[in-house]
C-alpha cells in the first residue's frame, strides 16, 4: 500500500481516513467530482448506477443520525446496497474485537466500510487490516478526524467564494475536542488559504495549536475583523458541564455568533456550522437563519461530496 495509508500504488485514493497529508490534487478531484453530482438531487430519478451491486456497510460504533443518514442517501443514490449496523449495541456487548467484526462482515462480501468510532485511529486500524479491494471511509474517529465533513465544508466555501487563495477563514469554538476543526485546518491549508484563524477561550484550544499554522485569537472582536468565512463549531453538551467552561450563557456572551459580532466580519462573509446547532449557545437563531448563513447548503452539498468520495474509491 506504499507509505501513504490512504493512497494505492498509483497514487489514487484507496481509503479516506483524514484530510491530513492528502495532496491538493486529490482534494480538488473530490470537489470537482462532487460538482457533477450536485445536479442529481434536482432530477426526478435521483439514482445513478456507479455502485450497482456493491455493498456499503455503515459501521457506527458511536451514534450520529445526520452523518449516517447522509452516507446512506449518498450510497443509495449511487445504487449501492447499504447495510446499517448499530455496532454500539451488537458486537461490543458480546466483547467482539473491532477487527473480528470487520472480518465477519468482509466474509459477507463488503466492498466499503463507513466507520465512525469514539476511539481515534479506529478507521486507520481497519484500513490496514482489510483486503486491498475493500475501501474504508472515516466518518469521525475520537477527536482525530472527520474528513468528509471537512470536504463538504471546502465544497461549500468554493461554491460561495471561488478562490481559496484569497480568503481569510476563522474557526470558532471548541477547537480542543473537535475532529472537524483538525480536518478543516488541514484541508484549508492544503487548498492554499493564506490565513486561518482560530477563536476560542484558552481552555478550548489544544496545546501548541499554532504549529498547525493558524493565528490564535481569544477575542471575537479582534478575531473576526475582515474575515470572509466563519466556521462555527458545535459545543458538546458534556463540555458545557465540565470544568472547561464557566457556563453556556457566559460562553454565548463571549463566543456565540450574534448579528453584532457577525457585523465585524466582511459584509459578504458566509457563516457555516457542521450541525447539529445549539441555538443560543454557539450561534444566535437570527444568524443561523439569516442571509449570510450557508448551513442548509452544507447539508445538501454533504450528499454530493460523499457520493464523490464513494464513487472515486469504487473506481480505484
Amino acid at each position: 500500500m506504499g507509505l501513504h495509508p490512504q493512497l494505492n500504488r498509483n497514487g489514487e485514493l484507496q481509503h479516506l481516513l483524514t484530510t491530513e497529508g492528502l495532496p491538493a490534487s486529490i482534494l480538488q478531484h473530490i470537489l470537482d467530482t462532487a460538482e457533477s453530482f450536485t445536479g442529481v438531487t434536482e432530477r426526478d430519478v435521483k439514482k445513478i448506477p456507479l455502485l450497482r451491486g456493491k455493498s456499503v456497510f455503515n459501521l457506527f460504533f458511536e451514534p450520529s443520525t445526520r452523518t449516517r443518514t447522509t452516507f446512506e442517501i449518498a450510497a443509495k443514490r449511487l445504487s449501492a446496497d447499504v447495510i446499517n449496523l448499530n455496532m454500539a449495541v451488537s458486537s461490543q456487548t458480546k466483547g467482539e474485537t473491532l477487527l473480528d467484526t470487520v472480518d465477519n462482515l468482509s466474509a459477507m462480501h463488503a466492498d466499503m466500510f463507513i466507520v465512525r468510532h469514539n476511539q481515534s485511529g479506529a478507521a486507520h486500524l481497519i484500513a490496514r487490516h482489510v483486503r486491498p479491494e475493500i475501501h474504508v471511509i472515516n466518518a469521525g474517529d475520537g477527536w482525530h478526524a472527520h474528513p468528509t465533513q471537512a470536504l463538504l465544508d471546502m465544497f461549500t466555501i468554493r461554491r460561495y467564494k471561488q478562490d481559496f487563495r484569497a480568503l481569510r477563514v476563522a474557526i470558532i469554538g471548541d477547537i480542543l475536542h473537535s475532529r472537524v476543526a483538525r480536518s478543516q485546518i488541514h484541508a484549508l491549508t492544503t487548498l492554499g488559504v493564506p490565513e486561518i484563524r482560530v477563536i476560542a477561550p484558552k481552555t478550548l484550544l489544544p496545546a501548541k495549536v499554532e504549529r498547525l499554522g493558524v493565528h490564535v485569537y481569544h477575542n471575537m472582536s479582534q478575531g473576526l475583523k475582515e474575515v470572509d468565512v466563519l466556521m462555527m463549531l458545535r459545543l458538546q453538551n458534556e463540555r458545557m458541564k465540565s470544568a472547561h467552561l464557566p457556563g453556556t450563557e457566559e460562553y454565548f456572551k463571549y463566543y456565540g455568533l450574534t448579528p453584532e459580532k457577525l457585523a465585524l466580519a466582511r459584509p459578504d462573509a458566509i457563516v457555516m456550522h457542521p450541525g447539529p446547532m445549539n441555538r443560543g449557545v454557539e450561534i444566535d437563531s437570527e444568524v443561523a437563519d439569516g442571509t449570510q448563513s450557508v448551513i442548509l447548503s452544507q447539508v445538501n452539498f454533504g450528499i454530493a461530496v460523499r457520493m464523490a468520495v464513494m464513487s472515486i474509491l469504487a473506481g480505484n
